[in-house]
């Protein structure tokens, strides 16, 4: 059985925002965040089909607290919590908040790419 932690992931991504560990396990990626600025991802999801993340992600928030809308409602995420949000969300996290995410690795691939391209536009 493949496992992981949070100090065992085969990638570690640091952004100005978030550190994002991750492993793919057999079809689904498991990502480690920690959120170090209060920030939301719309800005970076906006070459998206509305301007939302496609990808489905279940996930349990260990600390802090998050805000992911939807076109006809916000849910609010608090520690210790699992949740599931079903794609057509835009989220946004508090500085210090940390939660584990469970993601279908194909389609977090497609909105991790819309992701990084949004990044780069902002750099230059």
């Amino acid at each position: 059985m493949p496992t992981v932690s949070k100090h065992t992931t085969a990638t570690v991504n640091e952004y100005p925002a978030a550190t994002d560990r991750f492993t793919d396990l057999d079809g689904y990626t498991v990502s480690f965040v920690d959120i170090k600025e209060t920030h939301s991802l719309g800005p970076m999801l906006a070459s998206l089909p509305g301007g939302h993340c496609k990808c489905p992600h279940w996930g349990y928030l260990f600390r802090g607290r998050m805000i992911v809308h939807y076109d006809d409602h916000e849910d609010v995420i608090e520690e210790g919590q699992a949740f599931y949000m079903p794609p057509g969300h835009v989220p946004d996290a508090d500085a210090g908040t940390e939660f584990v995410l469970f993601s279908p690795t194909d389609d977090l691939r497609l909105t991790e790419e819309a992701i990084t391209k949004s990044m780069q536009a902002q750099a230059q």
